[in-house]
């Protein structure tokens, strides 16, 4: 009798032999290594929580995964589109495909052009994915209502709201669009309880609908509640010149 063959699953994000190394030219090219070797795979569905001591390279890491910062080797593979980019040698264009349509990030601060309304900064990605205007900014309401930012600042821009206010918006603009891969970096950050439980129920939500999530969580609570594993990134011993 035949046995049927399994499929292992495919990772999301297939990390192999990253490496990481600032040079400071302004200080007579020192180099600070930052991480070498480092291989990971994050499966849809689950959440990976990078864990380390300050200074280990976390945000770092979560950086070269977006390509916003260039490693020295090595590779970081998504899939997008029915096939994979290697977000290390991939084009600008590549990257902001990726970007568009596959991997969403969550960064502690909110950069945006100033004078927009946070309704619409909310809304802007799905617009960008062709998204009818009205129903994206529904779906900003409702993330927007659901972290609590009061509907009389929705049509202002959030240069001056408070730390906590702009890290909701923040989080609204980035789980409005069901991007396959999320990158969070400390999403609970400067929140109140409720809308601490608020964020980790959105993060719940989108690890049900099948998205990889990678995290950083200094919160130990808000960790131990929506990581399925550790990934351990060890800071690699400066070497003298």
């Amino acid at each position: 009798m035949m046995t049927s063959q399994t499929n292992a699953p495919l990772p999301a994000v297939a990390v192999r032999n990253l490496e990481k190394t600032f040079v400071l030219h302004t200080q007579g090219g020192a180099r600070l290594p930052v991480f070498a070797g480092l291989t990971l795979d994050v499966f849809p569905g689950e959440c990976v929580a990078l864990h380390g001591p300050s200074g280990a390279g976390k945000s770092t890491l979560l950086r070269s995964l977006y390509a916003n910062y260039k490693p020295g080797s090595g590779q970081v593979l998504v899939r997008h589109d029915g096939g994979t980019v290697d977000m290390v040698s991939a084009t600008p264009h590549q990257i902001l495909a990726v970007r568009r349509h596959t991997m969403g990030y969550v960064s502690q601060f909110l950069r945006v052009i100033p004078r927009v309304s946070t309704l619409d900064i909310v809304a802007e990605p799905l617009i960008t994915l062709g998204t009818a205007p009205e129903e994206a900014r529904d779906r900003a309401r409702a993330l927007l209502t659901r972290l609590r930012i009061a509907e009389r600042l929705w049509s202002l821009a959030p240069a001056t709201f408070s730390g906590g206010e702009q890290q909701r918006v923040n989080i609204a603009r980035g789980f409005s669009v069901p991007y396959p891969v999320l990158l969070l970096d400390e999403p609970t950050a400067s929140l109140d309880a409720a809308n601490r439980a608020t964020v980790l129920e959105l993060i719940t939500e989108a690890k049900q609908r099948g998205a990889a999530v990678i995290g950083i969580f200094h919160d130990a609570d808000a960790r131990a509640a929506v990581a399925d594993r550790l990934f351990d990134v060890l800071p690699v011993p400066s070497q003298a010149a």
